[in-house]
């Protein structure tokens, strides 16, 4: 049995490593999870998993590890120290980190890595929860060769298709140009749609006009009405509650991209734009 690890069990994280639990089985992957919070462990143990009991005693009987948390920060939290990933674990063994995170930290986590012959690449996830459950995802992948092929057998468990970017902190940089296309995706079409309803029209005939020409995306649509839905019957302080984190990781991932846009030296003026309204897009659209 090749022994996997998951770390991560929150909105994505989960429904993630349930669909690695089944279809690793038939691979001969045998997963141990870990997370803070003690039930979805419990869950994914029904399931058929083992629970360890810290991040520490995954590390030491893992060869390859998922790792799905909110930010660089928790990263840092789990890679390093006493009880972290590097000091535990597998020499060999591959570290796969499926959030949104930074280059700079990636490219960091990967060379502090090198030194305990532990091999940290970059996997971050587009999909979303629904991609999540169903094993429909695509993973972005920035590694070399070699822990790429031993990371494989996990990452194509949990997904449709694997794009393998190049070097460590390749598939961070297609996970950040795919996000900034999505949120500008998202302020347009939710501008396009407070065009229709300031001249009287119905937002549904430009859904069909879109669905046509294939400029609004089934994602973007659900997005908008799901918003226009709860602005229809929710307070401002019910919207914060509800959209609020979705407007922050929004305002996280747009960061990111900006932040390595000034590394290279690149100005992009229009995701400049959507970063400053991308928190009005997701609570309030226009106007």
């Amino acid at each position: 049995m090749t022994q996997v690890g998951y770390i991560g069990l929150g909105n994505i994280g989960k429904p993630m490593c349930s669909v690695l639990i089944k279809n690793g089985a038939e691979k001969g992957i045998q997963v141990t999870v870990f997370d803070v919070v003690a039930e979805p462990v419990a869950e994914m143990a029904e399931l058929g998993a083992k629970a360890a009991d810290s991040v520490a005693s995954l590390a030491a009987e893992c060869d390859v590890i998922g790792v799905c948390v909110r930010d660089d920060k928790d990263v840092d939290a789990i890679l390093y120290g006493d009880e972290g990933m590097l000091t535990n674990g597998r020499s060999g063994a591959v570290i796969a980190i499926h959030s949104t995170v930074t280059r700079t930290n990636m490219l960091r986590w990967a060379k502090d890595a090198a030194e305990f012959d532990i091999h940290v690449i970059d996997a971050p996830i587009t999909g979303g929860a629904s991609g999540a459950a169903d094993g429909s995802l695509c993973i972005m992948v920035g590694a070399e060769e070699a822990a790429l092929g031993k990371a494989l057998p996990m990452l194509e468990c949990t997904s449709k298709r694997v794009v393998h970017g190049g070097e460590v902190g390749s598939g961070v940089v297609l996970k950040l140009a795919n996000n900034l296309m999505t949120y500008a995706a998202f302020t347009a079409v939710s501008e396009g749609v407070a065009l229709m309803k300031k001249a009287g029209l119905n937002p549904e005939d430009l859904y069909a006009v879109g669905d046509v020409n294939g400029i609004i995306t089934p994602s973007a649509k659900q997005f908008i009405t799901g918003r226009e839905g709860l602005l229809a019957g929710c307070t401002e302080e019910q919207m914060d509650e509800f959209f609020g984190p979705f407007a922050g990781l929004g305002e996280k991932d747009l960061d990111h991209a900006l932040a390595l846009c000034r590394e290279l030296n690149l100005e992009l003026p229009a995701t400049e734009t959507v970063r400053k309204n991308i928190r009005q897009t997701f609570l309030k659209g226009q106007a």
